[in-house]
């Protein structure tokens, strides 16, 4: 039978996928390792089983020991998965600015997580790196994995990554493009991959906030260069020893938004739905574009799923509040709907059945209350339907009867944003006039429409 003895034999042997739509106008042929095909859905399990099967062979890691490291999310998992297999139990630190997703995950695989504040610097006593240390001094039979300086992470990827790759392309690999944190995965696969042809370009992406550009260029380590970035599992505010700058060719940063709008759009033009750093990977590449040649072969690395970011890159609300999406007015809302839509309303003196009759007409939810020109009110399907199902007789009632509070007025040029915080469980809709004094309406529905589009 052909079977996996454990969950731990499915760790690497990931696809190359060829990306076509979104790099249509990028001469050469740009490759996707896709790695969030591994059982923990990111590139990290095959460093996670390295690291512990050296600690192992090196007696560092015991049975029924205790595997402590920091983390962002995806080393975690992998270590935890291994951790289930092997026996072990996990206590992992990571940051408040990392998605809730990946600390809900770590906890459903049965590790211990410590949040810790992300703006610190790695020495001080709070952060993620320091209270990793302290545990792993305190607590008996632990393991401190340390993925940033323990070489069995980049030997990873010079065992595996790399000769998978080089296997896949048949040797006619002429640039890897890699996001660049720990250094594991960048080094390690380029180390396997000069060997077999030093001429293989080797492309580090990183992100602005870190520090890791600036020591390539300079050899010099610059803390002015670090500031809070939103990007999560690449940058650094120091360098890790599993980085070797000699096997690197170029870095090249990314900002935030580009590369969250980026990973978007890897889903929605590739079907690939993957996390921030491979959107931030194929965006350096685009940055690069002029280097490239028509018969160079390019693999860009995609290091995880998106499934880790719902709350984050692939939430609207998330993207806008931070500027990354384009900011539409009410008013862009209102033209998206294309043909003129009339206000349906209703009077203080109609009936509920009126009211439920209009809402079956038009399909819609929400409906204000005029009288006399004046908006006094509404009243929703929400909470017809609380007020129907405990008292039936009511649908003969007058609309007074059940008013709820009137939508708020806004005015046209109202950003999204601050409509959609204006929307909530209370309060289905809101309401504005046009220069003709026409009054519209927009609810939540109107609001993902326009974004879709």
């Amino acid at each position: 039978m052909n079977i996996k003895n454990n969950i731990l034999e499915t760790i690497g042997n990931t696809p190359l996928i060829k990306l076509n739509k979104i790099t249509q106008d990028l001469p050469g042929t740009i490759l996707a390792k896709v790695d969030y095909f591994n059982p923990g859905n990111s590139i990290k399990d095959r460093m996670a089983i390295k690291m512990i099967e050296v600690a192992e062979q090196e007696g560092k890691l015991k049975p029924g020991g205790t595997i402590i490291e920091c983390t962002s999310g995806n080393t975690g998992m992998g270590l935890a998965l291994a951790a289930i297999v092997k026996g072990y139990k996990c206590i992992f630190t990571t940051t408040d600015k990392q998605s809730k997703e990946k600390i809900d995950i770590l906890k459903a695989v049965g590790a211990e997580v410590i949040v810790c504040p992300t703006n610190v610097g790695p020495e001080d006593p709070n952060s993620y790196y320091s209270v990793a240390r302290r545990l792993a001094r305190e607590i008996p039979n632990s393991f401190h994995a340390n993925q940033y300086d323990n070489l069995a992470n980049r030997l990873a990827h010079y065992e595996s990554t790399g000769p998978e790759i080089w296997e896949q392309t048949d040797g006619k690999i002429t640039h890897l493009v890699c996001t660049a944190g720990t250094g594991g995965t960048v080094t390690g696969t380029a180390k396997f991959l000069k060997e077999k042809n030093p001429n293989i370009q080797i492309w580090a992406i990183d992100v602005y906030g870190s520090l890791l550009t600036k020591y390539f260029r300079t050899g010099e380590i610059d803390m002015t260069e670090v500031h809070p970035y939103i990007s999560e599992g690449f940058g650094e505010d120091f360098v890790p020893e599993n980085f070797d700058m000699s096997v690197i060719d170029h870095f090249e940063q990314v900002t935030d938004k580009d590369g969250a709008i980026m990973a978007r759009r890897i889903a929605k033009e590739e079907g690939l739905f993957c996390g921030y750093s491979s959107g931030s990977c194929l965006q350096g590449l685009f940055q690069l574009k002029q280097k490239l040649k028509k018969d160079d072969v390019v693999v860009c690395v995609f290091h995880d799923h998106g499934s880790r970011y719902i709350g984050k890159i692939y939430n609207d609300q998330w993207m806008m509040e931070r500027g990354f999406l384009e900011v539409k007015t009410l008013k862009d809302i209102l033209s998206s709907r294309g043909s003129k839509q009339k206000l349906i309303s209703v009077g203080p003196d109609n009936t509920v059945s009126d009211a439920v009759a209009l809402m079956r007409k038009y399909e819609i939810e929400h409906i204000p209350v005029i009288q006399s020109n004046e908006i006094i009110g509404s009243i929703s399907e929400n909470g017809l339907f609380q007020k129907l199902f405990s008292n039936p007789e009511i649908k003969e009632s007058s609309v007074m009867d059940v008013i709820e509070n009137a939508y708020p007025m806004v005015d046209f040029h109202t950003p999204v944003e601050k409509i959609s915080a204006l929307i909530h469980k209370e309060n289905g809709a809101v309401l504005a006039k046009d220069e003709t004094g026409s009054i519209h309406i927009v609810t939540k529905y109107d609001i993902l429409q326009a974004l879709a589009k």
